[in-house]
């Protein structure tokens, strides 16, 4: 069962090494997940999943003890997934970002595990995982790890688009009421258009929440750089 989530954004540059002179500029954005994550220790799970987005061929689950990295993006930053042995592939990036926050908290309760899911899974396949993870354990915490929309400014990844700022506002509506049927709502497709990549991950979310009565909080909702960034809690 779903005791406790946390949504949290994936950039590489939350990693103070890789923002370089920049990273000031994420320090709110840090805080909250700082935040969110001693809520999701607050909630004593048996199971901590970090569920994130990935390429086709990246998908699956990484075992505790997996590792990742930043070397793509220039920096020596390496990080583990909880204790225990070396997994047999390397994190994807959503979840190394995870990893980092959690090694950055300190995290010492729950046994930690990750969760890949393509970023072009359907939402019924998204949902329904999300059922297997709740029923995995008496006491499931998710760590959701994604972004919103890249096109919020002209200088944004996926340049300007109009419909972004509509799509990320809906984001944050239901991440702030945890409301697993709005996420559960968003379209795939126009996600994929606005190169929304934390849209599987929170499909993955909403099936979790189905009948868990949990309360939610939003607790950052910005878009530096022109990308949807949101950090909430449900529990």
């Amino acid at each position: 069962m779903l005791v406790a989530a946390a949504v949290c954004p994936a950039p590489p540059l939350l990693v103070p090494e890789v923002a370089a002179g920049a990273a000031a500029e994420l320090d709110e954005a840090r805080t909250a997940c700082s935040d969110a994550l001693a809520v999701l220790a607050a909630s004593r799970p048996d199971v901590l999943v970090v569920v994130g987005s990935a390429a086709v061929g990246q998908e699956g689950s990484y075992p505790q003890g997996s590792r990742g990295g930043f070397h793509g993006f220039g920096v020596d930053a390496e990080v583990r997934l909880g204790e225990g042995e070396e997994g047999p592939r390397p994190l994807p990036v959503s979840i190394a970002v995870g990893a980092w926050l959690l090694e950055r908290a300190r995290w010492g309760g729950a046994p930690v595990e990750g969760l890949a899911v393509a970023a072009p899974l359907e939402p019924e396949h998204c949902r329904g995982t999300g059922r297997e993870l709740a029923a995995a354990d008496e006491r499931v915490a998710l760590l959701v790890m994604g972004d919103g929309s890249a096109c919020r400014t002209l200088k944004a990844p996926g340049y300007l688009d109009e419909r972004a700022a509509g799509f990320d506002a809906a984001v944050a509506r239901a991440l702030g009421a945890a409301d697993p049927g709005a996420l559960a709502a968003l379209d795939p497709v126009l996600a994929t258009e606005l190169h929304a990549q934390g849209r599987a991950p929170w499909q993955v979310l909403a099936g979790a929440a189905e009948g868990a009565d949990l309360g939610g909080r939003l607790l950052y909702d910005a878009a530096p750089y022109g990308v949807g960034y949101f950090v909430a809690v449900w529990s």
